[in-house]
């Protein structure tokens, strides 16, 4: 049953790799290599390209990636 969740998991990630454009992958690695100099606007756009949602509680943080 792992093997089949990991599986399932394993596929998703690819799929999910696959949405994201390496038009849009090769725009975000710039801003990267100058994250701090970035504006918050800029740095808004490249979360919004990599996150699909963060959930927050008391306890933890998940984030789950477009990529």
């Amino acid at each position: 049953l792992d093997a089949r969740r990991q599986s399932i998991a394993n596929e998703i990630a690819k799929l999910s790799a696959d949405a994201v454009p390496m038009e849009k992958m090769e725009s975000i690695s710039g801003y990267l290599d100058d994250w701090e100099n970035v504006s918050f606007e800029d740095k808004r756009q490249v979360v919004d390209a990599l996150i699909t949602v963060i959930r927050a509680t008391n306890e933890k943080v998940e984030i789950e990636w477009k990529i």
